[in-house]
């Protein structure tokens, strides 16, 4: 009684919203076959539902739907366009299920949709949590209703937990903990960035051993923080090589002459056809596309736009794949959960300003401490293929069971 109460109230309170179907974000025709919706509220958790899309579209031959948040976009990698999900309402629930007809449904974090989620019990639909961090209605649904939280939490098949954090918070909102299971978090698709080996080999060999650090899409407001950094490193490393990119390559001639007039560097630019011979101190890459070969080169890389831009432009899985020690500023723009799992391994340093940037990058010239922050970096990034894995077991036994 205490749900039905809590849920009557909760569909009280909701507004109308636009229907889904059968808008342009929705195909004619279900596909055909058995189909499992993937659910991601928020975009740090798209990439990790694409990666598991695949998976069960290239190993299982399965048709897979993929809702997102407003804005994601037209596509998710390998997982598939992405569409809206429905409002949460017990009309907007009904129509959304009856077109769909999934076999299975999996939603990612901790958003709690009781409409959808009666709708599924009634209709036997078995739905799991992966990724579960904390349980929570809706932006814009919350309040206070009774039994609700723990009863739409009891409808659910099972919860992935992301940490043992998660496992706290899911227990408080009153569910079994034999329902839940601490897994961690999803596989990210593999950043594979094009580069030609045979150019890294030889700009490797042109190297000759030197320490290297690489200074990635830098714009302006950071250019003397990074130019600092460099003059402070070359006092305990007169060898070392700065590979700065900037974020406009059209800064690239200005920021050498600035170098070379203030600084009293050797700079060389990439668009010049100029190496980094012995003498240089500075290399320039200012030509577009060559990302991935300047993170196999660099043992350490510092991110822009996190210090004082207006937040880090590339992501830091990036650098981690390929097995660079990565620095920061505070400002981590669209990547907050990659530097949250990152800083957790101890697989990324933050620094909060210019000075400390300094500090940060004279401390990862130890070649030691470089390899162990370098490997953190590579295990975030690979662990979540056997989540990935356990979860795809977990997928298959609830489909079997419900054939």
């Amino acid at each position: 009684m205490a749900f039905s109460v809590g849920l009557t109230l909760y569909n009280l309170g909701a507004r109308r919203l636009p229907r889904l179907l059968p808008g342009p974000a929705a195909p004619a025709v279900r596909p055909p076959g058995p189909l499992i919706w993937l659910h991601a509220p928020i975009g740090d958790s798209l990439p990790g539902m694409a990666e598991l899309g695949r998976h069960l579209t290239e190993e299982d031959g399965l048709a897979v739907l993929l809702t997102g948040p407003q804005g994601a976009g037209d596509g998710a990698g390998d997982g598939g366009a992405v569409h809206s999900p429905p409002p949460d309402t017990p009309a907007e629930a009904r129509d959304f299920l009856a077109f769909w007809l999934p076999d299975l449904a999996l939603f990612a974090g901790g958003e709690v949709r009781p409409a959808l989620l009666a709708e599924a019990a009634a209709r036997k639909l078995p739905c799991l949590m992966v990724e579960a961090r904390a349980p929570h209605l809706m932006a814009g649904r919350d309040g206070w209703y009774p039994g609700l939280m723990r009863r739409a939490l009891a409808s659910l098949a099972g919860v992935h937990l992301a940490d043992a954090t998660a496992g706290r918070a899911f227990r408080k909102a009153g569910l079994d903990p034999q329902r839940m299971q601490a897994t961690g978090r999803l596989e990210q698709p593999a950043l594979s960035l094009p580069y030609l080996e045979a150019e890294r080999a030889a700009l490797a060999g042109l190297l000759a051993g030197r320490p290297v650090w690489l200074a990635m899409a830098v714009p302006q407001a950071e250019e003397s923080a990074v130019i600092a950094a460099h003059r402070h490193a070359l006092a305990l490393s007169h060898r070392l090589l700065l590979i700065l990119v900037p974020q406009d390559p059209a800064r690239a001639e200005a920021l050498a002459r600035r170098m070379e007039a203030d600084e009293g560097w050797h700079v060389a630019r990439r668009s010049a056809e100029q190496e980094p011979d012995p003498q240089v101190e500075v290399f320039i890459p200012d030509q577009p596309g060559e990302a991935g070969l300047w993170y196999r080169l660099a043992p350490v890389t510092y991110l822009g736009g996190s210090l004082a831009g207006t937040g880090c432009i590339a992501d830091p899985m990036e650098p981690a794949s390929t097995g660079s020690a990565i620095l920061f500023g505070p400002r981590t723009g669209a990547h907050a959960g990659a530097y949250a799992r990152l800083g957790s391994a101890l697989a990324a340093r933050m620094v909060a300003s210019a000075p400390d940037l300094a500090l940060a990058l004279a401390d990862l010239l130890s070649p030691d401490r470089a390899a162990r922050q370098a490997h953190a970096a590579w295990e975030v990034v690979s662990d979540g293929a056997e989540v990935t894995q356990a979860l795809l077991t977990d997928i298959r036994r609830l489909l079997d069971r419900s054939r």
